[in-house]
């Protein structure tokens, strides 16, 4: 992409997501993403129904009374974007492609983790670890994870859930909340590896899909190409046999998706390309409130 209209649509995405993370997002991404960890904030004299194990000896020792810690929880995360960018997430029909939309709802959350004074970081990937941005805090930061979402070329086509989670679980050692971004259509089982992955962090999966993967539109025969493997075919997508068969795919891997999130026990939204993902995360967000 040229770089006048690279930079034309970085600053298009960032006015239209800067804006709506700061007026819609702030205090519900706030109450939604709590900090996990414990620090600690002072001293005080030890009251009836204390914790001894919180007594401080030393200060104890020293004014001859008990003296327990006071901890706070810490406000800050860390907040770790996982970002499918596999051929299949450029199709689209309606509004977008499902790239287009990732893009965005990447850039929206990037915006509020950095409101809240949030680290951000990020892990593209295929079948394999694309590239990896560690995180940190700041504008000039957010702005070129933007420039990735947009600009980026991966290596590879396909898609495998289990590796960037992997990669999460051994390349991040403190706690984090991190969003998956995918349309999930994976035929790998990558089941494990979101459970141990949740175990250790806080893992939101975002679900964005185009109403065509269940309805095809009765257009007669139409040459359809298989992004990730490069397979072309003739489908007559006027056959009613063709239709059953699309939707019976669709309605079998919802299942399975839904099936492995609740098993993993991860909190989950999905997101039609057609549709305003603003509601979707704001559901999101009032769940875990």
């Amino acid at each position: 992409m040229e770089t006048t209209e690279l930079i034309k649509k970085v600053r298009k995405i960032e006015i239209k997501t800067r804006g709506l993370s700061h007026n819609i997002f702030a205090g519900q991404y706030h109450s939604a993403f709590k900090g996990r960890g414990m620090s600690f904030s002072e001293v005080r004299e030890y009251q009836y129904g204390d914790d001894v194990r919180d007594i401080d000896w030393n200060v104890t020792a020293r004014f001859n009374k008990p003296f327990v810690k006071v901890f706070e929880e810490e406000r800050e995360l860390t907040v770790m974007l996982i970002v499918d960018l596999s051929d299949s997430l450029d199709f689209g029909t309606i509004k977008q492609t499902k790239r287009d939309m990732v893009t965005e709802i990447a850039a929206t959350i990037a915006f509020a983790a950095i409101q809240n004074n949030d680290k951000i970081g990020v892990i593209f990937f295929t079948d394999r670890v694309e590239k990896f941005i560690p995180p940190q805090k700041g504008r000039k930061h957010i702005l070129y994870i933007i420039r990735e979402l947009i600009n980026f070329e991966p290596g590879s086509k396909k898609t495998d859930i289990r590796v960037p989670l992997e990669f999460l679980t051994n390349a991040i050692k403190k706690r984090c909340t991190a969003f998956l971004l995918s349309d999930f259509v994976d035929s790998n089982d990558y089941r494990n590896a979101m459970t141990i992955a949740n175990r250790k962090h806080d893992l939101v999966a975002i679900q964005v899909y185009d109403r065509r993967l269940a309805e095809l539109p009765r257009i007669g025969l139409v040459k359809m190409l298989d992004a990730e493997n490069g397979e072309e075919m003739y489908v007559d997508t006027s056959s009613s046999k063709v239709q059953e068969a699309q939707l019976r795919w669709w309605r079998n891997h919802c299942e399975k998706l839904d099936t492995t999130l609740k098993k993993s026990r991860v909190d989950s939204v999905s997101v039609r390309t057609d549709q305003d993902y603003v509601k979707a995360l704001l559901n999101l967000f009032a769940q875990r409130s």
